[in-house]
C-alpha cells in the first residue's frame, strides 16, 4: 500500500483561488435547500408553508395580529393573509432599499434580531421569509400599514421591480398577504397534505390563546375550510389529545409563570387506562420534537415531585425503590410551552431548544407549581402515584421476563424463534424481515424468497391487541415474543430497557442510527392478506409497532408490502392489476362496464371469465405461487412498498385511541360517521 505523505505533489494543481465560489444573495438556497428547510420532499414543502405563518404568529406573540388566514389555492399555491403591523416598506438605510425587501431577499435579515422589533418569536434566524422566495417559482407580497399598499413580485427569489408598486389606499387596513408557488426545480413533490397542514395550523391555535387561524383549500370541486380559536390554550389542547381516552382527574393541572423574562405553561393529565407518554415540547411556539432543556427540566421536577410526594403519604414504603422517569410518565399527557428572547436552536428546523439556563428554570417552575396542587388536592397526587406504583411493578417484572425475548449469539444465546426461517447473510443492512399471515402465505414466502437477505416470520392467527393490555401481558403472549425476538429486542428500549435510571437515559434525544445498529434487519415488512382478517391483523402489527416500537418507524425501517389483488390472463399472457384501475386497463376494452362493477363481478366469485380474459382476485398470499409472490412482491426490482412514518405522531395517537382502545362507544361514532365512504368492507 502507498502512503502519501506532506510532500507529496498534489494530482491537480489547478486548485487556486478561481476554484473559490462565492454565492450571491439567495444562490446559495437554490444551491443547497436542505441547509435551510431540512429536505426538498414533502416535509421540506410543508416547511415553507410553516416559516410563512411563524411570521404571522410572532405577530400575534407581540400583540398586534388577531387572524390568519391560510389558504391552498388551485395548482398548489399558498396564500397566507394576518391582521399584524404589516411588514415596514420605508427605506432601509443601509441597503437603499424598501424595508421589505430587504427582508425577502437576504439572508439573516429581519426584526427578529433587536429587542424592540420582537422580545418573543419563532422565525428567529431571520432565513425564513426569504428561503420561501428563493424557492418559489414565484413569491408576491401585498402589505397594508399607514394608509398604504405595498406590493412585489418575485421569480425564484429575483425582484420583478426594484423598488415594488406603493400606493395610498387611506385605508384603515394593516397587514400582510404573501402568495408564492414551490419551485418544481426545487422540490420533489409539490402536492401539499391537507392533514398535516391543518394540525400544524390547529396546534399554533392551541398555543396562542384566543388567536384565530383559518384554514381553507380551494383545490377541490367543494373547498374545505376550518377554523380553529381556543380560549383554553394548551388546556384545551390536553383535552383534545385525551378527548378517546379516560381520564383519572379533570381539568388538565395547568401552569403559567413568568420568571426572568421567560415564559412558561404547562398543561398535565393522566389517563388510567393508557399506558404511553404523549408529551409535546414547544419553544415560542416551535415544536421541539427532539426535546431540550425545557422538556430535561419538565421531567426532572415531575420525577422528583411524585417521588416526594409519594414517600410524604406513605405510598412508597420504606423498602420501595423510587419511581423512575418511565414509571411517572406512563400514560402522561403534557404539553410543555416557553417563550423566551433569545432560544437557541440546533438547526434551521428548530427541533431541539439549547438554552442552558431554561432547564433549572422550568424544573423549578414545574416543581413549585405541581407540588403546591397535589398538596392541595391530595386525591389527585395519590391517584397520580397509585398509577406510578402500577407502572413500577410491571416494570420490575418485566425486567424479569426480558430475558424471554433475547437475540441468539449477541443476546447470551437464546435461540431465534422455530418458525423463524432466517436469512443467510449476517448484513443488517441487506436484510429484510417479512411478517406473514399463517403457514399458507408463510410457506409460498419462504419458498419463493431470495433466501440470501429475505427472512419469513409466520405469525399464528392474529396477535394480541396492546391497545387494551399492559407490558406484562403482552410478552406473555408467544406471537409477539417471536415478533420482538426476531426483530432484536435491544432495539425496543421501552422492552429491553424499561428502566431509565439515570438522567442522562431519561434525556437521551432519539438517534436512528443506534436503532438501526440494534436491528437485526434494516426492512422489517408487514405482509397481509387482501381482506378483512388481513387488514385486521396489519392493524393489530402496526398498533404494536406503534406502542411499543415506535422507534422503528422513526428510523425508517417498518413497511407494508403492496400483493396485487388481481391476475388477468389471456392465452399465455398474463398481467398483475393492483387497483380497480388497474384491472380495468388490464382488460384493454374486453369487459363491459366500469372499474367499480368488473371488481365486484369478480369478487363475487374469485376467477371470472370476462370477455376472453380470466380474472383472478387473491384473497390471500397463499393463493399465489412462490414465483407469483416473488415477482410481484418480493422482488426489489418490481415490488412496491409503503414505508410507515410518523408524520403526524398526535394524529395516529388519536386513531390508534379510537379504533383500537376501549372506548367503544366513541369508536361506533366514528364508524357510523365514515360507513357512506366505505366502498368495499370485503372485496
Amino acid at each position: 500500500m502507498v502512503k502519501a505523505t506532506l510532500t507529496e505533489e498534489p494530482k491537480s494543481s489547478t486548485y487556486n483561488a478561481s476554484e473559490i465560489k462565492v454565492l450571491e444573495g439567495l444562490e446559495a438556497v437554490r444551491r443547497r435547500p436542505a441547509m435551510y428547510i431540512g429536505s426538498t420532499n414533502r416535509n421540506g414543502l410543508h416547511h415553507l408553508v410553516y416559516e410563512v405563518v411563524d411570521n404571522s404568529v410572532d405577530e400575534a406573540l407581540a400583540g398586534f395580529c388577531t387572524e390568519i388566514l391560510v389558504v391552498i389555492e388551485q395548482g398548489e399555491i399558498i396564500r397566507v393573509e394576518d391582521n399584524g403591523r404589516g411588514i415596514p416598506f420605508d427605506m432601509h438605510k443601509e441597503k437603499k432599499l424598501p424595508a421589505v425587501e430587504v427582508v425577502l431577499t437576504t439572508l439573516h435579515a429581519g426584526g427578529k434580531f433587536g429587542s424592540s422589533g420582537y422580545k418573543v418569536s419563532g422565525g428567529l434566524h431571520g432565513v425564513g421569509a426569504s428561503c420561501v422566495n428563493a424557492l418559489s417559482e414565484w413569491f408576491e407580497v401585498e402589505v397594508h400599514r399607514d394608509g398604504q399598499q405595498y406590493t412585489n413580485k418575485y421569480l425564484r427569489g429575483t425582484p420583478v421591480k426594484k423598488m415594488g408598486n406603493l400606493k395610498k389606499t387611506g385605508l384603515k387596513r394593516v397587514g400582510t398577504i404573501i402568495r408564492y408557488k414551490p419551485d418544481p426545480q426545487i422540490f420533489e413533490e409539490t402536492d401539499h397534505n391537507y392533514d398535516v397542514l391543518m394540525h400544524r395550523l390547529r396546534e399554533q391555535a392551541y398555543l396562542n390563546k384566543g388567536l384565530k387561524i383559518t384554514f381553507r383549500d380551494e383545490r377541490g370541486a367543494q373547498p374545505a375550510q376550518e377554523t380553529f380559536c381556543y380560549e383554553g390554550g394548551i388546556q384545551s389542547y390536553v383535552e383534545h389529545i385525551n378527548s378517546n381516552k379516560t381520564p383519572i382527574f379533570k381539568p388538565p393541572i395547568y401552569v403559567q409563570r413568568d420568571r426572568n423574562n421567560v415564559q412558561v405553561e404547562v398543561a398535565v393529565q393522566y389517563v388510567g387506562d393508557y399506558y404511553d407518554e404523549q408529551v409535546f415540547s414547544f419553544a415560542n411556539n416551535i415544536r421541539t420534537s427532539e426535546g431540550g432543556t425545557h422538556l430535561f427540566g419538565f421531567r426532572s421536577a415531575l420525577t422528583r415531585t411524585l417521588n416526594n410526594f409519594a414517600r410524604k403519604y406513605d405510598i412508597l414504603k420504606e423498602k420501595d425503590e423510587n419511581f423512575s422517569g418511565n414509571d411517572v410518565r406512563e400514560g402522561l399527557t403534557a404539553v410543555i410551552s416557553v417563550r423566551l428572547s433569545n432560544p437557541q436552536f440546533e438547526g434551521q428546523t428548530k427541533s431541539k431548544l439549547g438554552n442552558g439556563e431554561i432547564r433549572g428554570l422550568v424544573d423549578s417552575v414545574v416543581d413549585e407549581a405541581l407540588t403546591n396542587y397535589i398538596e392541595r388536592d391530595p386525591n389527585v397526587g395519590k391517584a397520580i402515584c397509585l398509577k406510578c406504583i402500577d407502572a413500577m411493578r410491571v416494570r420490575i417484572a418485566t425486567r424479569k421476563a426480558q430475558d424471554l425475548a433475547r437475540r441468539k449469539g449477541a443476546l447470551d444465546g437464546f435461540s431465534l424463534p422455530g418458525k423463524l426461517a432466517d436469512c443467510s447473510s449476517k448484513d443488517p443492512g441487506e436484510s429484510e424481515l417479512y411478517i406473514v399471515e399463517g403457514d399458507s402465505a408463510g410457506g409460498s414466502a419462504k419458498q419463493g424468497r431470495d433466501r440470501h437477505f429475505q427472512a419469513i416470520l409466520p405469525l399464528r392467527g392474529k396477535i394480541l391487541n396492546v391497545e387494551k393490555a399492559r407490558i406484562d401481558k403482552m410478552l406473555a403472549n408467544e406471537e409477539i415474543k417471536n415478533l420482538i425476538t426476531a426483530i432484536g429486542p435491544e432495539s425496543i428500549p421501552k422492552l429491553y430497557a424499561a428502566t431509565a435510571e439515570s438522567v442522562e437515559e431519561e434525556n437521551a434525544v432519539f438517534d436512528p442510527q443506534k436503532v438501526l445498529a440494534k436491528l437485526r434487519y434494516h426492512k422489517i415488512v408487514i405482509m397481509t392478506d387482501a381482506d378483512v382478517d388481513g387488514a385486521h391483523i396489519r392493524t393489530l402489527l402496526l398498533t404494536f409497532f406503534f406502542r411499543y416500537a415506535k422507534e422503528v418507524i422513526q428510523a425508517g425501517a417498518l413497511y407494508i408490502a403492496q400483493p396485487p389483488l388481481y391476475l388477468v390472463k389471456k392465452g399465455n399472457s398474463k398481467q398483475y392489476a393492483w387497483t380497480e384501475g388497474e384491472l380495468a386497463k388490464a382488460l384493454s376494452g374486453g369487459a363491459k362496464g366500469d372499474e367499480k362493477e368488473i371488481a365486484r363481478r369478480v369478487s363475487e366469485d374469485g376467477t371470472q371469465k370476462i370477455g376472453g380474459y380470466t380474472v383472478q382476485r387473491y384473497k390471500g398470499l397463499g393463493e399465489m405461487n412462490p414465483d407469483q409472490l416473488w415477482e410481484t412482491t418480493m422482488d426489489p426490482q418490481s415490488r412496491t412498498f409503503l414505508k410507515v412514518l410518523l408524520e403526524d405522531a398526535e394524529k395516529a395517537d388519536e386513531l390508534f385511541s379510537l379504533l383500537m382502545g376501549t372506548n367503544v362507544e366513541a369508536r361506533r361514532e366514528f364508524i357510523e360517521r365514515h360507513a357512506k365512504n366505505v366502498r368495499w368492507i370485503d372485496i
